[in-house]
């Protein structure tokens, strides 16, 4: 479960459409906010709402990738891998199950090589 949030912080964001939407679609290939706001049918106000509270409850990342032109651009993945809730002796409990490592991005990496020079 969440550590940082209850089950019913999670279940309600999980009921929520644009929220299943950009996890399924980040579960396939990292996706930018515009990507997944053309993909999702949805706002770019909505995605980044959505965006924030995945990433708080620890069900999105994101990540830095680089542009050829020299620039960047945060790209968003699904962490979510299995999500379960059972019913026992009057008490519901629920198990959420995340990829395991997050990938470092560019800026960790350029971070860590700063440091250790």
């Amino acid at each position: 479960m969440c550590e940082e949030s209850p089950l019913p912080t999670v279940l309600d964001l999980l009921s929520d459409e644009h929220a299943r939407a950009i996890l399924t679609e980040t579960s396939v290939e990292p996706m930018s906010a515009k990507t997944l706001s053309e993909r999702c049918d949805a706002s770019l106000p909505t995605v980044y709402r959505r965006i924030d509270q995945l990433t708080d409850c620890g069900l999105l990342d994101e990540r830095t990738r680089p542009r050829r032109d020299g620039n960047h651009t945060s790209v968003y993945t699904a962490r979510l891998q299995r999500f379960a809730v059972a019913l026992d002796d009057g008490e519901f409990t629920a198990t959420l199950e995340r990829v395991d490592g997050r990938a470092d991005d560019v800026a960790d990496r350029f971070t860590r090589m700063w440091e250790d020079l």
